[in-house]
């Protein structure tokens, strides 16, 4: 389902506002599990190391531009441990490889506001399950979201 036709039948639907870059998938969806962290990515990899179930990752960093929080290490193993994928206010690195991980079995696509090849910080600061707003749109834990081409959706649960 196009992120168009969720709106069309979901008029209480919330569209992210933030304009984000696209790799691997070019759709998404699942329902939504989150992390809030900043310039740390420890949370993130315990988070996508568990069963994902279909689930997409939400993860507000609070727009930071100055790391990236997700590669293409964390990518593989969110995607064999069965996440679509993750929806990043934050930057991801290693760019080509995340666009290569959708592959004909399996797919999984990520969306974030940029890339840097900065790595992030490994404190283990960060919080599971809160829900997070970015882009006027609150994301909170089992509402499903919806992504492709034209932007992210969410729908309450």
């Amino acid at each position: 389902m196009t992120t168009a036709d969720v709106l069309d039948a979901h008029p209480d639907a919330q569209v992210c506002l933030l304009q984000f870059r696209s790799f691997g998938a070019a759709s998404f969806s699942g329902l939504i599990q989150t992390v809030q962290c900043f310039e740390d990515n420890v949370v993130l990899k315990a988070t996508v190391s568990e069963p994902g179930d279909g689930r997409v990752l939400v993860v507000d960093g609070d727009g930071s531009q100055r790391c990236a929080l997700l590669g293409d290490n964390i990518a593989s193993i969110a995607l064999g441990n069965g996440w679509a994928g993750v929806v990043l206010n934050a930057c991801v690195r290693d760019s080509a490889a995340l666009d290569a991980l959708d592959s004909a079995s399996k797919t999984f696509g990520v969306k974030a506001i940029g890339t840097n090849p900065r790595p992030s910080a490994k404190g283990g600061a960060g919080e599971v399950g809160v829900p997070v707003t970015f882009g006027e749109a609150t994301f909170t834990p089992g509402a499903q979201l919806y992504a492709d081409g034209d932007g992210v959706v969410v729908v309450p649960a």
